[in-house]
């Protein structure tokens, strides 16, 4: 129960040559600079501590000098295993030039091994890596010849594949909290969020190692309300009390009541985007977004699908997350990324992936920056450039449904929006669409091979994941298919049938997104013709992805039609529809009964002929006529001659 409080540079005298540490952080969230620093100013005037190990689960820096990039000096580190590695340029240079062994691992994956470490389990085993370069038949995450050791291995268990992820001794974990007493309780009230703290001091007290936790404040013994304290003094060693400057909420907010949720922004704190090709693909992502679901925004281009959910008024229709346990809310952008306002929780950021990792994901957007024609992605090597993972693997792995957004290519790329077209006026001098990519941070062959539905938005073009590779699905009106698509990308994608992106996106105002996927407008989409006394079903392009809207439709359709004690002739436009692959067969036993309850002739038209034949497989399978007309003239002249189907 001694006094534990100490200065910066007595903490850093802690650490001997060879030891391994790990780290708190998120960007520049939680990051313990103030202890970084002493570290960094003790080897640049004594040659010590050298040699270490260093373990993190996210990218902790700004790119440039703060975070782990203290740490960026030649003989300080030896071997570093990491999740994100592109804020953090000064350690991956090393990395790159063989000057320290390296492994890029995924962050969750880290996230979830503090604990294993802590329960003195050998490691963490989990499917999440299979078929990307952190697969030993793919690298085995490896960064450099040097980094010969095993740290992950293809096990079998059940007669399925599995990674087995080693566990580390750990001798020194650098936290940081925001009050600490006198015996070494931590609280963090006035941090954007808590992270793997408690698993990272657990992991380091039952592996022999000393806990250093760096705070703004200090409190009397025993006064601090134990349900606020995140870290029991029982596992920390020392306290360090930091300047100001290395204690910062973010990297770009001293700090800010909201992000600790000490209040609630108002409506209007977020501000509209600009027109331009990033809103673009926010704006067509948004499309995605699942009602009543629980959505991941990555880091980058689809932070402004966050920005696109708040103008359309969707997001108290949605659970926006964040991987280091943001749970509901607007999540920050830039160097704010990580915290977010008006929350509905924070948790540690190895629960957020257990929820993660098993599926809790309807849908997630992540970054594009390269892709294959089998559809993998790469967001993590790109020559000498080191970005890491991150939680990409983990994300995109396990979403049910995933959307990749960037550009169609990069480097100078110049385009403009004007009365409702895109123009291309500068081609970007990178293809990003290429015969293969250099590393593969998702498998679009594991997800084609396991049905996983996926997206790749442009600001000129949509491609799905088809079994055969990607098809190139829609064009931004004003776009070129040759010149502007398949002449700018290294392979040929599927071509059969293309639509044009909804022409909402490229003008300068709300785009009434939250009608569409609320379905606000049933009542106008299925009426009775008053002309005609017909049912007139409009589904236009209607996306129906959830039995949720399934029994939206029924009810709407028996709200009509039961009292009128008689069966209506039917018309059903299904241009531009979408039904999702999953419930189509709910949708087509919704079909089913409505047609046995209040049908008489029914008539069904698409311009789509992929609707037409889809649509007609299922309704045959349902014993109902699989005719499906290709215009609307034909579709009542068909019911007008008294032969409806």
């Amino acid at each position: 129960m001694r006094n534990k409080i100490v200065s910066a540079s007595e903490a850093a005298r802690l650490v001997r040559d060879g030891d391994w540490l790990t780290t708190s952080g998120f960007v520049g969230i939680g990051v313990p600079d103030e202890l970084l620093a002493a570290i960094e100013a003790r080897f640049v005037e004594t040659g010590e501590p050298r040699g270490l190990g260093l373990l993190f689960a996210a990218g902790q820096g700004d790119g440039k000098t703060r975070g782990l990039n203290r740490l960026g000096h030649d003989g300080l580190l030896a071997r570093v295993i990491g999740g994100h590695w592109g804020l953090i340029p000064k350690i991956g240079k090393l990395a790159i030039e063989g000057k320290i062994q390296g492994w890029n691992l995924p962050q969750g994956v880290i996230s979830q091994l503090y604990r294993e470490i802590a329960a003195g389990r050998p490691g963490a085993i989990s499917k999440i890596g299979l078929e990307t370069f952190v697969d030993p038949r793919l690298g085995g995450g490896r960064i450099n010849e040097q980094s010969r050791d095993v740290v992950v291995e293809l096990i079998r268990i059940g007669g399925d594949d599995w990674l087995f992820y080693r566990r580390q001794k750990l001798d020194v974990a650098l936290l940081r909290g925001t009050t600490a007493d006198e015996t070494g309780n931590v609280t963090m009230e006035r941090e954007a969020l808590i992270l793997d703290n408690l698993a990272q001091a657990m992991a380091v007290r039952n592996s022999g190692g000393l806990v250093i936790v760096q705070v703004e404040r200090i409190a009397a013994s025993h006064t601090l309300n134990p349900r606020d304290v995140v870290i029991p003094g029982t596992l920390v060693d020392a306290v360090v009390v930091a300047r100001p400057e290395n204690h910062l909420q973010t990297y770009a907010t001293a700090y800010s009541h909201y992000f600790s949720g000490r209040f609630r922004a108002p409506a209007n704190a977020v501000k509209s985007m600009p027109l331009d090709a990033r809103k673009v693909i926010a704006r067509r992502c948004a499309f995605e977004l699942p009602v009543n679901g629980v959505v991941n925004l990555g880091i980058g281009m689809p932070e402004g699908v966050a920005a696109v959910a708040g103008e359309e008024g969707l997001t108290q229709h949605m659970t926006l997350t964040a991987e280091p346990g943001v749970v509901g809310g607007q999540p920050a952008s830039g160097l704010d990324f990580g915290a977010a306002i008006n929350t509905d929780a924070i948790i540690a950021q190895n629960a957020q992936f257990d929820f993660y990792d098993g599926g809790g994901l309807d849908m997630a957007c992540l970054g594009l920056a390269e892709a294959d024609a089998t559809g993998n992605v790469n967001v993590s090597r790109f020559g000498p450039k080191l970005a890491g993972a991150g939680g990409f693997i983990n994300i995109s792995q396990s979403a049910k449904r995933v959307v990749f957004a960037g550009t169609f290519t990069a480097g100078g790329l110049d385009v403009a929006i004007e009365d409702g077209q895109l123009a291309i006026r500068t081609e970007g001098r990178a293809q990003k669409f290429r015969e293969a990519v250099e590393q593969i941070t998702f498998s679009g062959s594991r997800a084609a091979r396991l049905g996983q539905p996926v997206l790749y938005v442009t600001e000129r073009c949509v491609f799905e994941l088809a079994p055969d590779g990607l098809r190139l699905a829609e064009v931004a009106p004003g776009v070129d298919i040759e010149r502007d698509i398949l002449a700018q990308m290294a392979f040929q994608p599927v071509i059969d049938e293309i639509i044009t992106m909804d022409a909402r996106i490229f003008h300068d105002q709300p785009m009434g997104l939250k009608t569409d996927l609320l379905h606000l407008d049933l009542a106008d989409r299925i009426a009775l013709d008053p002309a005609t006394g017909q049912l007139f079903v409009n589904f236009e392009k209607l996306r129906v992805r959830s039995l949720d809207e399934i029994e939206r439709i029924r009810a709407r359709v028996a709200e009509v039609c039961a009292p009128l004690g008689r069966r209506v002739d039917v018309v059903v436009n299904y241009d531009g529809a979408r039904i999702d692959e999953d419930i189509a067969e709910a949708y087509t036993a919704m079909v089913a009964d409505v047609t046995e309850r209040f049908y008489a002739r029914v008539s069904r038209y698409s311009g789509s002929a992929f609707m037409r034949l889809k649509l007609g497989h299922a309704l045959a399978d349902r014993a109902l006529s699989p005719h499906i007309f290709e215009s609307a003239a034909e579709a009542r002249a068909f019911l007008d001659a008294g032969e409806g189907i």
